[in-house]
């Protein structure tokens, strides 16, 4: 299996570039630096069927219906630096989707938290046993 990185996804991501809001003063109404990278995982080529699915499993909430990835980037001034940006992103994202699961090791409590917890239990049933016993006294008193 090639490893993701070396793969060509190039022919596959589309990068759209417009207006980016935030610091620039003037110069941010003249030039189109936020960058938006489209990538379809559906139909994309250069994943399996296996790699799909875990992908859209894993980051199901920034998958759009069609199953295009939408990822944006318009931190820096420059359109080449949100461009990379946006594609580290990418990657990050897919090997991070790729990654196999951990197998979890199943574990028990420590004795001692066990005793804690009857312990602490026993306290607060004789704190209710006493108010039980100092309010009924105090009705009688009433009396």
């Amino acid at each position: 299996m090639v490893p993701l990185r070396e793969r060509d996804f190039g022919k596959e991501i589309v990068l759209i570039a417009s207006q980016s809001s935030g610091p620039g003063g003037q110069h941010v109404n003249r030039v189109n630096t936020h960058v938006r990278l489209r990538f379809n995982v559906v139909k994309s080529d250069l994943l399996n069927a296996q790699e799909k699915a875990r992908i859209i499993n894993r980051l199901g909430q920034q998958i759009t219906k069609t199953g295009d990835l939408i990822i944006t980037s318009q931190t820096e001034r420059s359109q080449l630096r949100n461009k990379k940006e946006a594609l580290e992103k990418f990657y990050r994202l897919i090997e991070i989707a790729l990654l196999p699961d951990k197998k979890r090791i199943a574990s028990h409590p420590p004795k001692t938290a066990s005793i804690k917890r009857l312990e602490k239990k026993r306290r607060q049933g004789e704190k209710k046993i006493w108010r039980r016993k100092l309010g009924k006294q105090s009705v009688r008193d009433d009396e």
